[in-house]
């Protein structure tokens, strides 16, 4: 595989070891510890090895820092956030969606990381002495019932468990408020960009590396069925679709002039009224 895809597939998979650790604050029945955290810290460290701070961190996240961000909030904003909004946003890493957003939201924000070192550094991005940024310690969200507009989780079910994302939900659909909407980005088979990511891992079976989760649409629709959301939107990886302010350019080269892509694909869930 090419150096070029290589690095695509690394932006596609998102932050590598996103992945809470369950065991402290979680649910009764959670799995065992899981190891990511280690190894993402080991992540970070070795970037910070190799250069700036800022560039480290930033690309530790997988990298877009700048552009992503802003196509992440107006993904949201698509699918109906208002300025007076409270967000829930698991695994926020660096503070790539805080950043943005934090000169449009006027409500409140709460972001989670498993890394500590993301969660100060996030912080720094925002200049909202009244949003809160906290280490997350387990599948549980730390936020009171029907207290949030919207949940997301960019680049968060990529890395976990299938029963650990639906745990996650669980914990989503207590968050919202009756008609709130929950946004996570996945990886699919059937869209080839993400093919690449699949390519990748098989050549790096007996490897250490980072755990790559795959979902299809109708364990999706399963999903929302059993947990009570109705499904608002399914957008393919690939497609452009998310309406940009002014033409965004990426540290790649590519262009968006009116529409932008995450490069997951992505769905929304809505909470009943």
């Amino acid at each position: 595989m090419s150096d070029r895809l290589r690095s695509k597939a690394g932006t596609l998979r998102g932050k590598p070891g996103q992945r809470p650790d369950p065991t402290v604050g979680a649910p009764a029945g959670a799995p065992h510890q899981l190891d990511h955290l280690g190894a993402y810290t080991a992540h970070v460290d070795d970037l910070k090895r190799k250069g700036d701070y800022d560039a480290a961190i930033q690309a530790s996240i997988g990298g877009e820092f700048l552009a992503m961000g802003v196509i992440m909030r107006e993904l949201l904003v698509l699918h109906g956030l208002q300025k007076d909004a409270n967000v829930v946003d698991v695994g926020c890493g660096a503070g790539r969606l805080a950043k943005p957003l934090s000169g449009y939201l006027t409500g409140r924000y709460v972001g989670f990381d498993i890394v500590s070192e993301l969660v100060d550094y996030a912080r720094t991005q925002t200049a909202r002495p009244d949003w809160r940024f906290a280490v997350s310690t387990g599948l549980g969200i730390d936020a009171p019932d029907e207290s949030a507009d919207v949940v997301c989780f960019f680049s968060v079910f990529t890395h976990l468990l299938h029963e650990e994302s639906y745990s996650y939900l669980s914990e989503a659909k207590r968050v919202l408020k009756p008609g709130g909407t929950v946004v996570f980005s996945f990886l699919e088979f059937a869209i080839p960009s993400h093919w690449l990511v699949f390519e990748l891992n098989v050549a790096q079976v007996g490897q250490s590396r980072h755990h790559d989760q795959f979902m299809s649409r109708d364990g999706i629709t399963k999903w929302a069925q059993e947990l009570g959301f109705e499904i608002e939107a399914l957008h393919d990886g690939d497609k452009a679709y998310i309406p940009i302010p002014e033409p965004i350019t990426m540290d790649s080269g590519q262009k968006f002039e009116d529409f932008a892509t995450l490069g997951q694909s992505v769905c929304v869930l809505r909470k009943p009224a």
